[in-house]
């Protein structure tokens, strides 16, 4: 498939599970998925064909074996992504797989073991600690919202009434692509804020029991945050851009014999394979080149991704493999899409001031908001100056120019205090001598005290209105997050210090990306094998053949293998089966990403694994 300019590769990896206890007592066949960490290949083994019958082999952006950690896909395979929404790019990671091959554990994690946090809680981090070490002429709106499609049917997992709630509506708009109508977004201004709408979210998804996965999940979920920045540019005015990142969190796909799925779960089960099935065939025809018709509205969740695949976009995928026996046909289907998915090619682009950036209409509305206040400060001082008999008179927009806008409402209220209790001192002085002058009539008396009575009254609306305003802009002011002086996200030093070092050598791996690929372009060349050539050419396997979730326990033994005390890194091996010991190394050609990985990444992954244990130990300390 031909490049345009400004183009780029969906970028996918793979990564397998351990063996569970199953499939360890099911006999000692061992695993049938190779990982070839340094050249990025997966070594496929059929466990019914001859020993004369060669293996299928695949190569991919990077794999991850079973003694993988969380933090080394995150930082070598998602956090670029970041980075990119960051600085005003649309993304989307999503994994992919079977019923139970660690989706979920890929994208969340288990939440409270910081060695074991998913792509998504990790993101989070990443997010508000680039934002407390950014310039402070930036300002910053976080948004997120989540969803599911569950049954075909899109739901707001954020709504309060999620059961019984109408399914929402996708549109479509020409400056911002597909979107749900109506989908709750909130604002958040710290880690801890989006995680707890995560936690909310998760409390409402659909999930259930299989005789694969006890937990597995019955939707998809999609956590959609938004990042707006704003920044003076050269020409003096402020310009925005809008990073949009998708987090998705798939359901596998299910074959009823192996997963004894019945009622409501086999109804679960056929909408999960129905979109799975659509999605393949959006894959199949974007990676084809030729196909005049991608068929994105066969289903929601192939519309809701439909400018990741294809469009403006960057996207990472994570194909999840099982790598026992018994799935090798769900195993083959998955590495057949994923190496399919390697060829569909996205246009991402900055999303520099789009007419429907929330940052901007905060911003007018503050703006609004506190030349309000600087009216009724100047107001204030004029009618303070006045009860105490000074008389002064002063321009409004002389006693503002170039004061602290952090300070505004801070003087507003000081200012309407002073003035609400010096006209009340001076309503009650008149009062009591209108009470004590003996010339006046009685009818006289009581019109003049309910007049005072009623500028009481009006002096206290005035107050309270003033009150009001000065909250409305605090609020505002709150959820707009400040480059690096926004307290309640900077991270503790040791924290803060370990993200800087690992963002350092990210943009390490990057420059020399050129240099590794000079020198192994005399590698040769290496595609699947024959038994796979014809897939290029053969129909989409039907939709059982895809693959779903994994329980967080069963993927425990990803960070505890024995294999993570052969190096500080814990990935020393160059080819490590999944499920059994390593075997002989093979060299077929290495993925341009990869090759960046080749040299570097030793050295990165024992440098961040020294910070990650220094930083503990620090925090037991």
């Amino acid at each position: 498939m031909s490049k345009n300019k400004g183009s780029e590769s969906v970028k996918v990896v793979v990564r397998c599970r351990p063996l569970n206890r199953k499939e360890e007592s099911n006999g000692p066949a061992g695993g049938i998925v190779q990982m070839d960490l340094r050249l990025g290949q997966v070594i496929l083994r059929n466990p019914r064909a001859s020993a004369s019958e060669p293996q299928k082999t695949f190569t991919f952006d990077a794999v991850y074996d079973a003694s993988s950690k969380q933090r080394d896909l995150y930082d070598e395979s998602v956090r670029p992504l970041i980075d990119s929404a960051l600085a005003g790019f649309n993304g989307t990671i999503f994994a992919y797989g079977q019923t139970g091959t660690g989706k979920t554990y890929t994208m969340q994690g288990a939440w409270l073991d910081p060695e074991k946090r998913g792509v998504i809680p990790n993101a989070f981090d990443h997010i508000f600690t680039h934002i407390s070490r950014s310039q402070s002429d930036k300002q910053y709106l976080v948004r997120a919202s989540y969803l599911e499609i569950y049954r075909e049917e899109v739901r707001d997992l954020l709504d309060p009434n999620h059961g019984t709630a109408r399914a929402l509506e996708l549109r479509e708009s020409p400056d911002t692509g597909v979107y749900v109508r109506d989908l709750t977004s909130c604002v958040c201004k710290s880690i801890k804020e989006i995680e707890e709408v995560m936690n909310v979210g998760n409390q409402a998804r659909a999930v259930g029991a299989t005789d694969m996965n006890e937990h597995s999940s019955r939707s998809h979920a999609l956590f959609l945050i938004t990042v707006e920045c704003s920044q003076p540019g050269p020409d003096g005015r402020k310009h925005i851009r809008v990073g949009r990142l998708n987090l998705v969190d798939l359901a596998g796909s299910e074959r009823q014999a192996k997963t004894g799925v019945q009622g409501d779960r086999l109804k679960e089960a056929a909408k999960i394979n129905l979109s799975l099935s659509a999605l393949g065939n959006v894959i199949s025809a974007l990676a084809d080149g030729r196909s005049g018709h991608v068929p994105y509205r066969d289903s929601k969740l192939t519309r809701l991704l439909q400018d990741s695949l294809g469009g403006n976009a960057k996207t990472v995928m994570v194909a999840t493999l099982g790598p026992a026996p018994q799935h090798y046909d769900e195993t083959l289907t998955t590495l057949r899409y994923a190496n399919r998915a390697k060829n569909i090619q996205n246009q991402p682009r900055v999303n520099e001031d789009p007419k429907d950036a929330l940052l901007r209409e905060f911003q007018r509305e503050i703006a609004r908001v506190r030349a309000q206040l600087n009216h009724r400060k100047w107001r204030s001082k004029q009618k303070k100056e006045q009860v105490e008999g000074e008389g002064w008179e002063r321009d409004g927009d002389e006693e503002t120019e170039g004061e602290d806008e952090v300070e505004v409402e801070v003087e507003v209220e000081k200012e309407a205090q002073e003035y609400v209790k010096l006209e009340e001192q001076r309503l009650e002085r008149e009062k009591e001598a209108i009470r004590e002058d003996r010339f006046l009539l009685a009818e006289e008396k009581q019109r003049l005290l309910g007049e005072k009575e009623r500028m009481m009254g009006d002096l206290r609306k005035e107050q309270e209105a003033t009150e009001q305003l000065t909250a409305k802009y605090k609020a505002m002011e709150s959820k707009l997050l400040v480059g690096g002086r926004t307290s309640q996200i900077t991270p503790t030093s040791s924290k803060k210090m370990l993200e800087m070092k690992r963002q350092e050598i990210a943009e390490q791996l990057l420059r020399q990306a050129p240099v590794h690929q000079s020198e192994m372009q005399d590698a040769g060349t290496t595609s699947m094998s024959g038994a796979d050539r014809s897939w290029n050419n053969a129909e989409a396997s039907s939709p059982g053949e895809l693959g779903c979730e994994h329980h967080v326990s069963e993927l425990d033994m990803i960070s505890n293998t024995s294999s993570l005390d052969r190096s500080i890194g814990g990935r020393a091996e160059p080819v490590a089966w999944c499920g059994q010991p390593p075997t002989k190394d093979r060299h077929p050609q290495v993925s341009p990403w990869c090759q960046t990985q080749t040299i570097a990444s030793l050295f990165a992954h024992r440098f961040l694994a020294a910070l990650s244990r220094c930083h503990t130990h620090s925090m037991q300390q």
